[in-house]
């Protein structure tokens, strides 16, 4: 048991940490005000290589895993750019696992080399209003035709939208009351993203304004049938490979945006002076931060333990859960008590830290909610009945 970084691995953090350093705070703060995506900052990443961390080197990736991938992930949000700069690259990174694991030669060819290059941008279209996590409840509609099918509905909370050409789409081929299993009769498509049959509408939500949240108005979109990621009606089962690496690297993000708060912090308490001493000599100051810089790094001993699992093939969906669970909890209290140790500058945007407030919400509320987790939780470990 070793807890310790390779080399290589921490050659990775410290050359993302530096990489960052061309993008300071007030970067970032500027994305935020304007609600633009990071587009140099994205761009900058795809021409160092880094896009392609956990892509096969037989398509131009560095072959590495997804450990190596949440280190990478953790660095550019602890290095200040938070969920902003994690979630610009974030789908590059594992949202074509399903490609990698089920797609044909032709699609790997046709599909990887763009992500990692950057010339395509990618988003994932699955969730949809009335079903939330109840995936065997989506609505959209992919009608099989001669050649492809004919795609008719909405999804919504769909990042990047606005940017992407290309996107990862699961919709129902066989309708729910004629399928055995309520998972069977969705399929995945990888297509373009054809704005002239797709209204793409901005959702203005509270943080995270650099990357875009959309709903999608999906009309008569023509799918053809090589744009099919596996076997016609398996689309579920094959999209639960990606869920995993997912958790792991959101939860990576959140340990970095936390860890940038808490460093934020605590060099605020040190400066800061308040009847002739620091404030970071009370105890009231140093306990919350101190206690926050504890929670951050048991979390993080999660992450890496479910990424590891998961390079190895094994199972990893109770510690990925748990990652996922822990670094949101811990990271939102990490951002708020960054807030508080600030005071009123905490709440000011020259100072980022109510950005980070901001952006925290989203790991501890998204892909899966911390209620949700627990009844996994609930049920795989403790084995109680399920609750939903």
């Amino acid at each position: 048991m070793d807890f310790s970084f390779t080399d290589d691995q921490q050659n990775i953090r410290d050359a993302i940490l530096k990489h960052c350093t061309q993008y300071p705070d007030e970067y970032w703060l500027e994305r935020d005000r304007e609600e633009a995506f990071p587009e140099d900052f994205y761009r900058s990443l795809a021409d160092a290589g880094w896009l392609g961390v956990a892509m096969p080197e037989a398509f131009g990736g560095s072959g590495l895993g997804i450990t190596e991938a949440a280190i990478m992930m953790q660095a550019i949000a602890e290095s200040g750019a938070g969920m902003s700069g994690a979630s610009a690259v974030h789908i590059n990174i594992f949202g074509l696992q399903p490609i990698i694991l089920f797609g044909t030669e032709e699609q790997k060819q046709r599909s990887i080399p763009g992500i990692i290059s950057g010339a395509d941008k990618a988003c994932f279209a699955v969730t949809e209003p009335n079903a939330g996590l109840n995936t065997t409840q989506l609505k959209t509609r992919a009608e099989r035709k001669e050649g492809g099918y004919l795609v008719n509905g909405e999804k919504i909370w769909i990042s990047t939208a606005q940017v992407a050409n290309k996107m990862l789409l699961l919709a129902r081929t066989t309708p729910l009351d004629q399928v055995k299993k309520k998972t069977d009769g969705l399929s995945l498509f990888y297509t373009d993203l054809d704005r002239s049959k797709i209204d793409v509408r901005l959702i203005h939500k509270m943080g995270r304004h650099a990357i875009d949240s959309n709903m999608l108005f999906i009309q008569d979109l023509w799918i053809p049938e090589e744009d099919r990621i596996g076997p016609e009606g398996e689309g579920f089962k094959i999209i639960l490979h990606g869920l995993n690496p997912e958790r792991v690297l959101l939860a990576a993000e959140a340990v970095g945006l936390g860890r940038a708060a808490i460093k934020r912090a605590a060099r605020y308490a040190r400066e800061r002076i308040v009847f002739d001493r620091p404030i970071g000599q009370n105890q009231g100051i140093q306990h919350p931060l101190a206690k926050c810089w504890a929670q951050l790094e048991a979390a993080n001993l999660m992450v890496m333990k479910a990424a590891y699992l998961f390079d190895k093939g094994e199972d990893c969906g109770v510690e990925a859960n748990a990652a996922k669970y822990l670094a949101g909890e811990f990271a939102f209290e990490a951002c708020h008590t960054a807030m508080l140790t600030l005071g009123g500058m905490g709440y000011a945007q020259e100072y980022h830290v109510e950005r980070y407030v901001r952006e925290s919400l989203i790991p501890r509320t998204a892909p899966v909610s911390p209620h949700m987790i627990l009844n996994f939780l609930a049920e795989k470990v403790l084995e109680l009945p399920k609750s939903y």
